[in-house]
């Protein structure tokens, strides 16, 4: 669900109030019999007909839901209170109380629903005081398990554990941080046991097991059409398509509460108001360069924002760019966009880019998959995630060459050991039987690194690739994409936040802040004399090689919906004046192939 159902809301709101207020609506009686007047067709006195007795059917059609609506609710309520309370506390207290918990859940399910129901109503006979208990135990066991499940996921979390830290208790733990954290799921499984409790009330009523006629139900109204279904087929139509349309607004309801309670539930799409305009003329050079990217993100309240605006840079091959900023300043975005992996409420609303001639950005789908992997590659910073736990690392290597192969390519294996080898892994050919988990951080980085050259794309784009290793790592794994640079010419884009390292293996620097580019030139250039005062800031705050301590930058990113009307910077500079604030600095050359997004940068020349 992208935003919420209202009319499903709408449905069952009234389906509730109806079902509360239907002994005071002016209705016919549902139990009045008229033989004489049997199957007489729908009429302004009688909407929807009368039926195989002489009775009003929508009448009893709406006392059926409240007799359908309240046994299922009730049950389902039920088993959820309980099934919960069961399932966190096993989840979180473990031990015996788990093993008790678990064990008799499993016993529960040994019973088939219905042999439970034929078992409940002889020995108890039937009506509600015999359904709403059984079904609720029906549906005890699903709730259970879903909350132990979620508990077990969310347990060892580090917000959890934090409140433990400060000194809650468990009670505390469970209601104020574990329950809201699991409330999706539940929410679901609520919507899918409510909705399979009327399903089974109807059924249990079609078959004489539910409640007793003449009581008006769904299920014994389905029942009733069934013989009649031939000469009067409205009879079965009403209370299933009743039955149908509250089933699914139920758990379109559901899914909508759900995803409101979670905040990262799955946004909106962005809408494009309008294409791409047609792309500019390619460059006659072989490389990649991006001419003024724009990218837009959908928010819930129906606008958007602009993380990335007018981004443009090249590279040439064997060289390397560096994307450098603060979190939040648009670099991994960039990075999206340029491989055609932006989210679902994100998408390229402008610009153009070039690879060995051909336009990236406005290709569809098909196209963009087949260069995916092939022409341009990307690594992430946290391989432990990016690669998948459940399959080996040379199947995973192995399915990148297959993504792109011809048919009649020659046997994958080698080649993977060869991949392995080549990025610095010892024993290769065991590595590629080795599982995720069973390799260190600095060896999944390499993996991931081995995929990402597997095709010899000519652009790969690195994502803070080092951020998770210790510094020793780092350094291999900046050296072997050195390295692998100047053996096979790739163009490298490497996103990243850490100047020492731009310093030592860019060729030339974009320092991006709040979606622009505010500097870009040569990094030995742009790092002796930096022309913008935010990279100045940027080179103050890292740690220099004297000892001495950094210099912190005051303020914060500002945030996309709330940027300054000027430069977007000149809340944090100490240079700002009356012009910077007038209106947004242009993008001007200081020198051959060296820019800077401020008016004042011969005054830091």
């Amino acid at each position: 669900m992208h935003r919420f159902p209202w009319w499903a809301a709408a449905f069952v709101a009234l389906n509730i109030a109806v079902a509360i207020l239907v002994p005071w609506l002016d209705l016919h009686d549902p139990y009045a019999i008229a033989t004489t007047r049997q199957f007489e067709a729908p009429s302004w006195t009688h909407p929807l007909g009368l039926d195989e007795l002489g009775r009003d059917v929508l009448s009893r059609l709406l006392w059926g839901s409240r007799t359908s609506l309240s046994i299922a609710l009730a049950a389902a309520a039920f088993g959820c209170i309980v099934g919960v309370l069961f399932g966190m506390a096993g989840g979180f207290l473990r031990g015996a109380v788990e093993t008790v918990i678990l064990r008799s859940t499993d016993a529960l399910l040994c019973f088939p629903p219905l042999l439970l129901a034929l078992l409940a109503v002889t020995l108890m006979g039937v009506g509600y005081s015999t359904l709403i208990p059984l079904m609720a135990l029906v549906f005890l066991p699903s709730f259970i398990r879903i909350a132990y499940a979620s508990v077990l996921s969310i347990r060892s979390q580090d917000y959890v554990e934090a409140m433990r830290v400060l000194g809650a208790g468990r009670v505390r733990v469970l209601a104020g941080t574990i329950l809201p954290n699991i409330a999706g799921p539940v929410l679901v499984q609520f919507s899918l046991a409510a909705s399979a409790a009327i399903t089974l009330e109807s059924g249990l009523s079609f078959i004489g097991l539910g409640v007793a006629p003449p009581t008006p139900t769904w299920g014994g109204m389905i029942g009733a059409g069934r013989g009649v279904m031939q000469n009067a087929p409205l009879q079965l139509l009403w209370p299933c398509l009743m039955l149908t349309i509250t089933i699914v607004s139920i758990n379109m309801l559901c899914d909508g509460l759900r995803d409101m309670l979670d905040p990262q539930s799955v946004p909106v799409r962005l809408t494009r108001r309008q294409p791409l305009p047609a792309a500019p003329t390619a460059p006659a050079m072989q490389e990649f360069q991006l001419d003024g990217l724009d990218v837009a993100i959908a928010t819930p309240d129906g606008r958007s924002i602009m993380p990335v605006q007018g981004v443009s840079f090249a590279v040439a091959s064997g060289q390397t760019l560096a994307l450098v900023g603060e979190s939040g300043s648009g670099k991994s975005m960039t990075g999206l966009a340029l491989t055609g992996l932006l989210p679902l409420n994100a998408a390229v609303v402008g610009g153009a880019a070039w690879l060995d001639g051909q336009e990236l950005l406005r290709e569809d789908e098909t196209k963009a998959r087949a260069r995916r992997g092939r022409d341009i590659a990307m690594i992430f910073q946290d391989p432990a995630s990016s690669l998948n736990p459940l399959q080996r690392v040379g199947t995973q290597i192995e399915e990148m060459l297959r993504l792109h192969d011809p048919g009649d390519a020659p046997p994958r294996g080698p080649r993977v050991i060869e991949l392995l080898s080549r990025v610095g892994i010892p024993d290769p050919a065991r590595r590629a039987r080795a599982w995720p988990h069973e390799l260190s951080g600095g060896m999944r980085q390499r993996v991931m690194i081995a995929m990402a050259i597997a095709n010899r794309p000519s652009l790969v784009i690195a994502d803070e690739p080092t951020t998770a290793l210790d510094v020793t790592i780092q350094a291999q794994i900046l050296e072997l994409l050195a390295e692998l640079q100047r053996e096979t010419g790739l163009a490298l884009i490497f996103i990243t936040h850490n100047l020492p390292v731009v310093a030592e293996m860019a060729d030339r620097v974009a320092v991006m802040y709040a979606g622009q580019i505010v500097e870009t030139g040569a990094v030995a250039e742009v790092f002796a004399d930096p022309r913008h005062p935010y990279t100045r800031a940027l080179l103050a705050s890292a740690a220099p090689p004297e000892g001495l301590a950094p210099q912190g930058l005051p303020g914060q990113v500002p945030a996309f919906n709330a940027l300054p009307h000027g430069c977007r910077f000149a809340p944090r500079c100490g240079m700002r004046g009356d012009a910077c604030e007038a209106a947004p600095p242009p993008l001007v050359d200081t020198a051959a192939g060296w820019q800077s997004r401020c008016i004042r940068w011969k005054e830091l020349a």
